[in-house]
């Protein structure tokens, strides 16, 4: 009998639910993805993003679909985006006529299954003594309730972990190639891939420079070394030159607005906070710094801890080089923010992309100790106990995690939907088409209202970038940019709100902020002296 004939629909539909299968790994996305909407949408009431930038993201998109410019405001082009890939993505929903929350919902649920499924395949390439290891790791990333909030929270976060994890396990894919020619042609993919990984966020530039030191320490060759560093560079370049001569001709800088918006706004945290506090927190830090090594440990992967330690006593002891680059790549990347951009807000949203790699060598260190308890389990019950609980507890707290980062992710819709865009919603219907707003969130009010609009934080208005801290300063600017409101949370800026010419207009009354801490959004109206 044939293979063939073998084949039947039964045979199909089973082997398209194998671990192997992409459709395997979406499919347990797909069913947390919609378990996080509902507990958001019936238990809290709302249904949304969790961040205003998802707004933002949602803006560049729609702009794009409609006018092929990457601008915020239309016709007015805009170096603000640091993720202009996911706003290509998500422009496509727009082309389409998709409703775009669907697309944006369904592409993040899309990219967390593929997370997972290649956090499969590269566990099988860096472990093969041990496939388990892939398999329980890409269960953990589908599972981790940081990485299913990101899915569905309409931001870039989880197409930034997948690609990521893509990129490094095509190389490791790449190196089993044994022809220089084949070499450099899948190099020259490996660029295309890490251009799109830097297009996605800025900071992955740093694996792509980690993968091209990794070959050095492979190859004894120099001339075809730097053949493949060549390819490497082509394939980055492609994306990254015509994107950086936009950047120059718009603003003159290299690098997005955002990127130095962020760091003069939060640069204080630099000055206030000792760098320990920085990296690891304690339970006094508020949760703007609760320490970027500390947040991405709050979950089931606490447990992984004593595992991830024994990695790397193994990663040493075994001489394991091929997993130098996954150590290097996740402790650089927190460190980076250590040291520029160190805060936490949100459940940690910058430092997320390091839980994947965590998890991995946490994952693989932990089944080496179990593995090695079990083999004095014979003689010993207790290792045996300790394995057994370890493996239980594990399980039990992945799935707690899993509702109690529902919870967070309703909570966290329910702040967005009830200030910001409530708040933009209002500003469309009741101000003039041409009035002019000033905003430190602009997201939703730029999705929503569509007007002129001076952004406080210096995403699309960079000229506020030197003074963004400086709220007299701020005042002067939007004035003399005669803006007609201001809008704002009252405790962002306390001594701005207090200048004489602002008028409270409108405030958004939810009771949701004030009963966590916080205030309501206020609109404020701007008067002008020398206007009539």
């Amino acid at each position: 009998m044939s293979y063939a004939s073998r084949i039947t629909p039964g045979n199909l539909w089973l082997s398209a639910f194998r671990l192997h299968s992409p459709v395997f790994w979406s499919g347990i996305a797909l069913i947390l993805g919609v378990f996080y909407l509902i507990v958001s949408s019936w238990r809290f009431g709302f249904f949304g993003f969790t961040l205003d930038d998802a707004w933002i993201h949602q803006t560049y998109a729609r702009n794009l679909a409609r006018s092929g410019q990457l601008a915020f405001v239309p016709n007015v082009p805009s170096a603000g985006s640091t993720a202009p890939f996911w706003s290509l993505l998500l422009s496509l929903g727009y082309l389409l006529g998709i409703p775009f929350q669907l697309w944006t919902y369904g592409l993040g649920i899309l990219l967390l299954g593929l997370t997972g499924w290649t956090m499969a395949r590269l566990g099988e390439k860096l472990f093969p003594e041990n496939r388990r290891v892939g398999i329980w790791a890409g269960l953990f990333c589908v599972f981790e309730w940081h990485l299913v909030w990101a899915a569905v929270s309409g931001m870039e976060t989880i197409l930034f972990v997948w690609l990521s994890l893509f990129l490094f396990e095509r190389y490791l894919a790449g190196e089993l190639t044994k022809t220089l020619e084949q070499s450099l042609r899948r190099d020259a993919g490996l660029g295309v891939l890490g251009g799109l990984l830097i297009l996605t966020r800025p900071e992955g530039i740093g694996l792509v420079g980690l993968i091209g030191l990794d070959m050095a320490f492979r190859h004894t060759l120099k001339f075809s070394l730097l053949k493949r560093w060549l390819a490497i560079g082509v394939g980055v370049g492609i994306l990254l030159v015509p994107y950086a001569v936009f950047h120059l001709q718009t603003t003159g800088l290299l690098f997005p607005n955002t990127l130095y918006a962020k760091q003069a706004e939060y640069g204080i945290i630099l000055n206030t906070f000792p760098l320990w506090q920085r990296l690891v927190g304690n339970v006094d830090s508020p949760e703007t710094v609760q320490g970027v090594f500390r947040v991405v440990f709050i979950g089931a992967q606490f447990l992984l801890l004593p595992g991830l330690i024994f990695a790397g006593w193994l990663t040493i002891k075994e001489k394991r080089s091929v997993l130098l680059p996954v150590w290097l790549w996740w402790i650089s990347y927190l460190l980076l923010y250590a040291f520029r951009l160190p805060v936490t807000y949100q459940h940690g949203r910058y430092q997320i992309p390091a839980i994947a790699w965590i998890v991995l060598l946490g994952v693989w260190g932990t089944t080496q100790l179990v593995s090695r308890q079990n083999k004095k389990a014979r003689q010993h019950l207790l290792a045996r106990a300790v394995s057994r609980a370890l493996a239980v507890s594990l399980v039990m707290l992945v799935l707690a995690f899993t509702v109690v980062g529902a919870q967070a992710y309703g909570r966290d819709v329910r702040f967005i939907e009830s200030e910001m865009v409530t708040t933009a919603k209002w500003l469309n219907r009741q101000i003039a088409p041409d009035a002019i707003i000033a905003a430190h969130d602009i997201g939703a009010v730029g999705y929503f209202a569509q007007r002129p609009l001076i952004d406080l934080a210096g995403l699309i208005t960079p000229e506020v970038i030197p003074f963004i801290r400086d709220e007299a300063a701020l005042f002067d600017f939007i004035a003399a940019r005669n803006a007609d409101y201001l809008v704002t949370f009252p405790s962002w800026y306390p001594q701005m709100i207090e200048n004489p010419r602002l008028t409270p207009r409108y405030n958004t009354q939810a009771p949701w902020s004030p009963q966590s801490g916080g205030d309501n959004m206020v609109v404020y109206q701007i008067s002008h002296p020398s206007r009539p």
